[in-house]
């Protein structure tokens, strides 16, 4: 079962923008994290930008901060990730996920989301991905 859709990828050029949108179904509503990870051809999958569900906090992986924003709409259960300023280095395929996981000994709720969004491992729910190609 498809509980997230990921679209709005595409090819650029350098120095333009794209938004790209997940929406969410609402079986896995109630999650406690969201957010936005990539994967480029050889490389690792990072953590790219994510919120909390309730308070809205934010956090960016660094090569992206002040160009990316993630950003949701409740009515239409979508979160969104504009990315300006692109570069060839944000070639790749981007997934949304959602995750349930406590923090397993007390801290704060921006300390648990930087360490969730810093590791892919253990989300619970993935979107099958959207390509974004930033090329000349």
């Amino acid at each position: 079962q498809v509980h997230l859709v990921e679209s709005g990828g595409g090819l650029v050029q350098p120095g333009e923008s794209l938004r790209l949108s997940c929406v969410v179904s609402e079986f896995i509503s109630d999650y406690k994290r969201i957010g936005w990870f990539r994967q480029a051809p050889g490389k690792l999958r990072e953590g790219v930008a994510c919120m909390s569900r309730t308070d809205g906090n934010t956090y960016y992986e660094d090569s992206v901060k002040g160009r990316f924003t993630v950003s949701r709409d409740n009515v239409r259960n979508t979160l969104y990730l504009q990315m300006n300023s692109l570069t060839p280095e944000d070639t790749a395929v981007y997934y949304c996920a959602a995750d349930y996981l406590v923090p397993p000994i007390p801290m704060s709720d921006t300390d648990y989301l930087s360490r969730r969004c810093s590791d892919s491992r253990a989300w619970d729910y993935w979107g099958q991905g959207t390509q974004v190609t930033v090329s000349t």
